[in-house]
């Protein structure tokens, strides 16, 4: 059998800080649950609402510019004149820009499928599962790993000359390592460093390395696909 219930009484006006059995509401005020925001929310239907709602204000904002300013679109495509250099769309020129750096299997086919593999693979792996700071736990054996990992990236970016890859990620690597260190009065900075999870790295190493390879094959390649000032001078 079960150890028997202590049921107690208290005087109060609000059931979530006294979360007791039976509450009497006094002063003659209504009973009250002061709850704030939860910290997660329903994938369906508050989240997907939401994302709805998103949709339907951005398709609104685009309609509303599209009468005001015309696409910039280009001439007729002629097979005749082909232009030099032919750039991809822009959200496509990240990985234009990664051809230019390595063969066609591995800019074009490997590196791309492993990026889409890991986006699928990484979330099953239990590392990081409850987004605590990545330096909170086996902070020694994290910072062996992290420099193998880091090192060997080094060597295969600068093997093919990949600056814009490879500066990005020894800087990225180099704030990671700034919230390693402990201090013994560590500052706000410090701080949020030690508290930022694997997941905030990776993306950010992510999104970092994607806007630099499009800003540079938008704007400073030319023809021939050689780097030019975003003004006409080479």
């Amino acid at each position: 059998m079960s150890e028997p219930k202590d049921f107690t009484a208290s005087m109060d006006s609000d059931s979530r800080r006294t979360p007791m059995r039976v509450a009497f509401v006094t002063r003659r005020t209504s009973p009250q649950v002061r709850a704030q925001d939860d910290k997660y929310v329903m994938t369906y239907p508050e989240v997907l609402f939401r994302a709805a709602v998103a949709v339907e204000l951005l398709l609104l904002a685009l309609a509303v510019l599209s009468l005001f300013w015309d696409a910039p679109l280009e001439g007729l495509a002629d097979p005749m004149q082909t232009p030099n250099p032919a750039k991809a769309p822009w959200y496509f020129l990240g990985l234009q820009e990664l051809l230019h750096y390595f063969p066609p299997v591995v800019g074009g086919v490997l590196i791309p499928t492993l990026v889409v593999l890991a986006l699928i693979v990484i979330p099953y792996f239990g590392i990081n599962i409850q987004a605590e700071g990545f330096w909170i736990r086996d902070r020694e054996k994290k910072m062996r790993v992290l420099t193998i990992i880091v090192a060997a990236m080094v060597v295969l970016l600068a093997w093919f000359d990949v600056w814009a890859v490879l500066i990005p990620t020894v800087l990225i690597a180099g704030v990671m390592f700034l919230g390693a260190f402990p201090s013994a009065q560590p500052g706000a900075l410090r701080r949020w460093l030690l508290l930022k999870p694997l997941s905030f790295w990776i993306m950010s190493w992510f999104l970092i390395v994607a806007v630099i390879l499009t800003v540079i094959g938008t704007f400073f390649r030319g023809a021939g696909w050689a780097l030019v000032w975003p003004w006409g001078t080479e």
